[in-house]
């Protein structure tokens, strides 16, 4: 079932050329960048990296989301180290995410349950859920 959106905040607006080995720049150019294959010795980066900053800048948003509901402070050095791993699927291709989260001082299972909540209303986490494997660790 696809979820439709009840009502539009945002829309991200970006002109891509060349592919995996071109440029990309968004309508406001807060971002322009160059884009190299992943393992080659291009100067850009790559979708994968893109994917692991946007979906770990994103998770933290929901973090905060949650806590302020939840009225729990969160460490100001709350951090993600994510990764994006490419590979095969049969004839095609696929990604897995891990987001290590760390969220120093707080107790352990309050940290994954909050971890667990954040997983639930994360727009990357709804758009990923079910396509990919995602791997969520309390560090």
């Amino acid at each position: 079932m696809t979820a439709k959106l009840e009502k539009v905040l945002y829309t991200a607006k970006a002109h891509t050329t060349g592919g995996r080995d071109g440029a990309s720049r968004t309508d406001d150019g807060r971002l322009d960048i160059k884009l190299s294959s992943p393992g080659t010795s291009g100067n850009g980066t790559n979708p994968e990296q893109l994917f692991a900053a946007g979906y770990a800048a994103c998770f933290i948003g929901a973090l905060k989301a949650v806590a302020g509901t939840q009225k729990i402070t969160l460490p100001a050095d709350l951090a993600i180290d994510s990764s994006v791993d490419l590979g095969k699927v049969g004839q095609a291709y696929g990604i897995a995410a891990t987001l290590n989260v760390s969220l120093p001082g707080m107790e352990r299972e309050a940290a994954r349950k909050l971890v667990d909540a954040a997983h639930q209303v994360c727009p990357y986490s709804n758009a990923t859920r079910g396509n990919i494997d995602v791997t969520l660790n309390v560090v």
